[in-house]
């Protein structure tokens, strides 16, 4: 699916600004943290200043083009920032608002650790113009599941549809207190040097427990350091090297009301 991203989930991904502050353990190695150093950034941690993106012109662009030939497209936003990040500026989130009540050709995917924050921080209209939106929470244990996903799930009425991100699993989880009430499930093991171990086993447990409960899940990658796995792939995200069971990439069954453009 994806065109200008390597997140196999989504097709696009788009940052209005960078910077986060790390709230848990599913942020020990931070992808977005060390690709910020890397290219000479400083926007981590509490009290350090998050960088607002000049450019906001590529939704507007896809928008266009989902409208021109008549298939919506997913966005994930935002890949370098957690947009219910408290030290954000107030101003900075209503210009992110506008842009997506106005792109709603997009099927725009927010992905928060912050799952809290949420409903202090959605527009006022969120309910009736935001119906091409979806929220999805980062639990990475049974701890986090245990302590978020009721968050999560109490938004349900506002929200289109909810997700989890479980990446980096690394702990297996039990959703069954809430997983009728879920839309969509994302697995993955960790990348990168000092990635830890991801055991096969859990991912497969949620497929399960998916298909139980006929949730769409996606196993995205298998990690670098993945359980009695051989894999060429440094990332285990080739699912060709798989085992067959492994091999599940579905995406949320969305319904759009019918005054959506499309």
């Amino acid at each position: 699916m994806a065109a200008n991203t390597a997140i196999e989930w989504t097709k696009h991904t788009f940052n209005p600004w960078w910077g986060c502050t790390k709230v848990g353990p599913g942020c020990d190695r931070c992808y977005a943290e060390t690709f910020d150093r890397r290219v000479g950034g400083d926007h981590w941690g509490a009290g350090m200043p998050r960088r607002l993106v000049k450019d906001w012109s590529k939704p507007r662009q896809w928008n266009r083009e989902a409208a021109k030939t008549g298939e919506r497209s997913w966005v994930f936003c935002a890949s370098m920032a957690d947009i219910f990040d408290n030290e954000v500026p107030d101003e900075w989130r209503e210009r992110l608002w506008a842009l997506v009540r106005e792109c709603r050709n997009l099927n725009w995917q927010f992905v928060t650790k912050r799952v809290g924050n949420v409903k202090k921080m959605l527009p006022i209209d969120w309910e009736l113009n935001f119906r091409h939106c979806g929220l999805i929470a980062t639990v990475v244990n049974q701890d986090e599941a245990d302590r978020d996903i009721s968050k999560l799930t109490s938004l349900k009425p506002t929200v289109a549809w909810i997700g989890l991100s479980i990446e980096p699993q690394i702990g297996p989880i039990d959703l069954s207190p809430w997983i009728d009430s879920l839309d969509w499930i994302i697995t993955g093991g960790e990348s990168g040097h000092g990635a830890r171990p991801f055991n096969p086993h859990w991912a497969l447990s949620l497929i399960e427990q998916g298909r139980r409960a006929m949730v769409p899940v996606f196993v995205k990658q298998m990690g670098a350091n993945p359980i009695d796995l051989k894999l060429i792939d440094r990332k285990g995200g080739n699912w060709d090297e798989w085992p067959d069971a492994l091999a599940v990439r579905q995406m949320p069954r969305v319904s759009f009301p019918t005054d959506l453009p499309l």
